[in-house]
């Protein structure tokens, strides 16, 4: 194998870089430290994903792969697993970090396994735990933890979409029979894209608007078997097959239906809302908004799950793409025997290495979601003020991981070349299967919402009881384009001269406190600016106000983007005060900055035009960017090797070394002919014989 690392170098002290020679990656610690705060469990998980039985197989029919993956399912319950997160009384352990631990690493084995389980544990399962007392969790539990009945989840519907609160089947109590009524009504209020619908579920949890004495109480949930022990649907109950996708083709998505079907009343899930025999309603919760955002929250734990599963899968993907990018050779742009590794490239670094810096960001910030889940589900932490907590934090950072997820598949793919296109490299496949995580567990852009929604909750609660002499002194601050700053920060706004060099230029822009500052900044700042706007919305017509929200809509989004981002920077700044490995300390900074200072330069434009960085600093971002990932290179390799995967879990062959033998046998082949003489001359050399 070659050794592609660039040559050690001192960076000059003025720069105030600590020097190369200074840098190096303790591999193994630094792998621990990215395991989290569960690592003996995600490393048992791990290690059991790399049974061959549950990997992912190419080739086969649809229907191959459904019945694949069901019988991996069988595996699971097997191994005992998926029992962690349940209650000690049915052989679990109450451990609910350890458990989504534990699931998210299955995207290693196969994304479809994982959403299969996900489905049927994690969906089904959670929604009879959380939301159902001891009655449903000793009737139903026991059958869907080792699989005996295999569930479904069916929340959405065609017709509505992530607009929960919204949907049209109804689950109407009869008091006569002590039952309730489920029914779809018309169309579009069928449940659709459903998880173990067309083929393997025997029950659901149906989420219908409870009707009783005729009052709507919301949406609520309820168990309904669907299909008796042959495989047929029950009577009344109806639906299809969602057929052939564009990826998690292992799971049998479908549609149900219902047609006035009953099911006893000790059938609703009853922990937050309850109906007696009379017909008469009670919940513990008298806000109908506030129990129906109850009752969704506790089922937070998909949108948990899917932000590390794809974290997992862009470290696993970016593994691929920079172990082949350093071995592969290509052009002799700098010898005239030796092609140039790819990854010496600057514009291959350029490709890869932010990439890596973000899913080294991703990575600590989805441990710290984690804690902060296990803290609420395990009742340590499990205020109201939490539980919101978690519900922001889930929303604000599935959307970036799930999205950068199909960025850095997409650019390890062309990174690779013709062979990153080939399935037995894992990419193609990969980004096929983590496409729809940016729509499961609700829209990106939706979940973006409700993240807007609250910072302008919290934004207006500081302001609420301002008198107008404080208003008016805030608009004043606003309008001179200080609110929200700290000293450094006009500094920065200020125009500096030239310093003639990059790093001195942008000096100040690598302090980790002017980083949060600049961060910090743009999400108040456009907070402020948008809770300003819609100011006026109390005071008109319903129509109107709703008007001038959507027509701020794109700006909250951005707003609520740019506070998941920060979130993401604060959790790898202290993920790298934990570090003790002096020599990984100074890998990992760089890489830090290059996270940090890629947010400042992805949103250069807003920086320029609220006058934070001068024109002059600006130009410097870029140019001292490329420096620092030029740093960064050296260490790509024990970057990707840190987060702990090995060939059994990457099954890529362009990963497996096979390319550094394929170039070592060619340097080998013209090394020898050249050495024997009779290597043809290159046409137009001056060698050339007459």
């Amino acid at each position: 194998m070659f050794d592609s690392a660039a040559p050690v170098k001192t960076a000059d002290p003025a720069e105030g870089v600590a020097t190369d020679a200074a840098a190096s990656v303790d591999v193994a610690s630094l792998g621990r430290q990215l395991m989290g705060t569960w690592a003996d469990i995600r490393a048992a998980a791990r290690e059991f994903a790399g049974n061959p039985q549950l990997h992912r197989k190419d080739g086969l029919s649809l229907t191959e792969q459904r019945e694949r993956t069901m019988r991996q399912l069988a595996l699971l319950a097997e191994h005992g697993a998926v029992k962690r997160a349940f209650p000690k009384a049915f052989g679990g352990q109450g451990d609910n970090g350890g458990n989504i631990t534990s699931f998210e690493e299955l995207v290693s084995a196969d994304p479809s396994l994982q959403i299969k389980a996900g489905v049927h544990w994690g969906l089904f399962g959670s929604a009879v735990l959380q939301l159902g007392t001891s009655y449903h969790h000793e009737k139903f539990l026991p059958g869907i933890i080792d699989l005996t009945v295999p569930g479904a989840f069916a929340m959405t519907e065609v017709g509505h979409g992530s607009d929960v609160a919204s949907i049209a089947t109804t689950a109407t109590y009869d008091p006569q029979a002590h039952e309730f009524v489920i029914h779809t009504p018309f169309r579009g209020a069928w449940k659709e894209f459903i998880g173990n619908a067309a083929l393997h579920g025997k029950a659901a949890v149906v989420f219908a608007q409870l009707i009783s004495q005729g009052v709507n109480h919301g949406v609520h949930a309820l168990y309904v078997p669907i299909r008796d022990d042959d495989g047929e649907f029950l009577p009344g109950i109806g639906g299809t097959d969602d057929g052939l996708k564009g990826g998690l083709n292992g799971v049998d998505n479908g549609r149900l239906h219902f047609d006035n079907v009953r099911v006893p009343r000790t059938n609703l899930l009853n922990k937050y809302g309850d109906v007696a025999e009379d017909g008469s309603y009670s919940s513990p919760i008298a806000s109908p908004g506030r129990r129906f955002f109850t009752m969704l929250g506790t089922l937070v734990q998909g949108r948990v799950s899917l932000d590390g599963a794809a974290t997992a899968a862009s470290a696993i993907g970016l593994t691929i793409a920079i172990t082949y990018a350093n071995q592969r050779r290509q052009f002799t742009a700098g010898s005239d025997t030796d092609e140039e590794v790819l990854l010496d490239y600057q514009r291959h670094q350029r490709r890869l290495i932010p990439l890596l810096a973000t899913t080294y960001a991703q990575t600590f910030a989805h441990d710290e979601l984690l804690v902060k889940f296990d803290g609420v589900f395990s009742g340590a932490a499990d205020t109201d003020d939490d539980r919101q907590d978690l519900e922001t934090l889930a929303a604000a950072l599935k959307p970036l991981s799930t999205w950068h997820a199909l960025d850095a598949l997409q650019e390890s793919r062309e990174a690779c070349g013709g062979a990153g296109f080939m399935a037995e490299n894992r990419l193609v496949g990969l980004r096929a299967d983590l496409d729809v995580y940016v729509t499961f567990e609700g829209d990106n852009n939706v979940l973006l919402q409700l993240v807007a929604k609250r910072l302008l909750t919290d934004y207006s609660s500081k302001f609420k009881k301002a008198d107008a002499g404080a208003l008016a002194r805030y608009v004043v601050v606003q309008a001179a384009d200080r609110a929200y700053h700290g000293t450094g920060l006009r500094t920065l706004a200020q125009t500096v001269r030239d310093f003639g060099s990059t790093a001195r230029s942008v000096h100040e822009l690598r302090d980790t406190d002017v980083q949060r500052e600049l961060l910090t900044d743009r999400v108040e700042t456009m907070i402020a600016g948008i809770g300003q706007r819609l100011r006026p919305a109390s005071k008109l017509a319903k129509a109107d106000a709703a008007a001038l929200f959507n027509s701020q809509q794109n700006e909250l989004i951005e707003a609520a983007r740019a506070h998941a981002e920060l979130l993401q920077w604060e959790a790898f700044t202290r993920a790298l005060e934990r570090v003790e490995d002096p020599g990984t300390k100074t890998v990992l900074s760089w890489l830090h900055d290059v996270f940090g200072l890629g947010l400042i330069e992805k949103h250069l434009a807003w920086y320029l035009m609220h006058g934070r960085i001068s024109p002059q600093r600006a130009q410097a971002v870029g140019a001292y960017l490329d420096r620092l990932i030029a740093r960064v290179r050296p260490h790509a390799q024990d970057l990707v090797d840190a987060f702990g995967y090995g060939p059994e879990h990457l099954r890529a062959t362009i990963a497996s070394g096979i390319e550094a033998d394929r170039q070592e046998e060619a340097r080998e082949y013209y090394q020898a002919l050249r050495a024997s003489g009779t290597m043809p001359v290159v046409e137009k050399s001056p060698k050339k014989k007459k």
